[in-house]
């Protein structure tokens, strides 16, 4: 079996007949043609495990995306009924303030009641709502909605909106944790899922490399993995002109999302990779974003060595580079 680039389909079809049409006796021959000339990759299905986690993952980003389609509203809902509300609450989205959106989200609805009503009533929602905590909460709420700017046209109507919002972002959530859950159970059946997972990768990050990246003990250098991600480089330059040099961005966007958060993860626990990126900023005067990206290619490497290997992650070994 044999796999061709739609990218090179695309770009034949005009060889034939110098015009842009597109039908099927035409994509047929621009394909037969591609392959007699060599330009095909071999294709070898693959197990079933990897073949499950993959639709798992796919499936799992749908509702990724969706939620966050939904964070967005409510975040509109908000910058236009009530624009200091985030002054109160860094996270929008925890179990008091999704509380306080469902109950009393406007500020009319926050100064007719008092401090230990609004207790009582996140109580319904939270194991600890009150203390002193909660009640200084429910002041600066109150504080908050006395000079609100917000926009009361229509706020009933729009109230009803934001309750059908929050209701359908707390149906995903229990989607997306369903989904981790399989995930957790499958990912046990996946080679090296193990290895990946002793690096610092989560869950979701691990069955992302594993089911975009496939089988890492098969791949000879952590270059292929950057290559399925799109992660590798690609110039363009031509006679005196000198092109910049860009990620070519062919490749999974998922994987190269995940490899992404994951050095982002990384370097907020990892001292190896807080090592190398410091070194990258500060010595080798790269910007952080560049040094971001070499922490990509190295962890790309380090997961195939692993893999090949059969070792799990060490310290000492990712550091090494940066002694040398």
């Amino acid at each position: 079996m044999a796999l061709v680039n739609p990218m090179t389909t695309k770009r034949n079809k005009e060889n034939r007949d110098n015009s842009p049409s597109k039908n099927d006796s035409k994509d047929a021959l621009v394909i037969a043609d591609a392959v007699s000339r060599g330009f095909y990759t071999p294709f070898s299905p693959k197990d079933e495990a990897f073949r499950r986690i993959r639709v798992m993952v796919t499936n799992r980003e749908h509702w990724v995306v969706k939620s966050g389609r939904i964070k967005n509203r409510i975040h509109r809902w908000l910058d236009i009924r009530f624009p200091e509300y985030r002054q109160a609450f860094d996270d929008v989205f925890s179990d008091r303030s999704l509380a306080t959106l469902r109950r009393f989200p406007a500020p009319s609805d926050l100064l007719q009641l008092t401090p230990e009503q609004m207790v009582q009533i996140w109580g319904e929602y939270m194991a600890r709502p009150g203390g002193m905590r909660g009640k200084n909460k429910a002041l600066e709420l109150q504080s908050l909605a006395r000079h609100s700017v917000g926009d009361t046209t229509a706020l009933e109507e729009d109230k009803w909106e934001l309750r059908h919002l929050i209701e359908e972002y707390e149906r995903i959530c229990l989607i997306i944790d369903e989904a981790d859950e399989m995930i957790e159970k499958v990912l046990p059946e996946i080679p090296c899922s193990d290895l990946v997972r002793s690096v610092g990768a989560s869950v979701p990050a691990t069955a992302a490399i594993l089911a975009f990246g496939g089988d890492l003990r098969k791949l000879s250098h952590g270059n292929q993995l950057l290559r399925k991600a799109g992660l590798n480089l690609a110039e363009r330059s031509s006679g005196k002109y000198k092109g910049q040099i860009k990620l070519t961005k062919r490749g999974n966007s998922l994987l190269r999302k995940h490899l992404y958060f994951t050095v982002f993860h990384l370097l907020s626990f990892n001292e190896a990779f807080q090592a190398l990126h410091a070194h990258n900023t500060e010595v080798k005067r790269m910007t952080k974003m560049q040094s971001m990206m070499k922490l990509i290619g190295k962890l790309a490497r380090m997961l195939v060595a692993m893999a090949r290997e059969g070792q799990t992650f060490s310290m000492d070994k990712a550091q090494l580079p940066l002694a040398a």
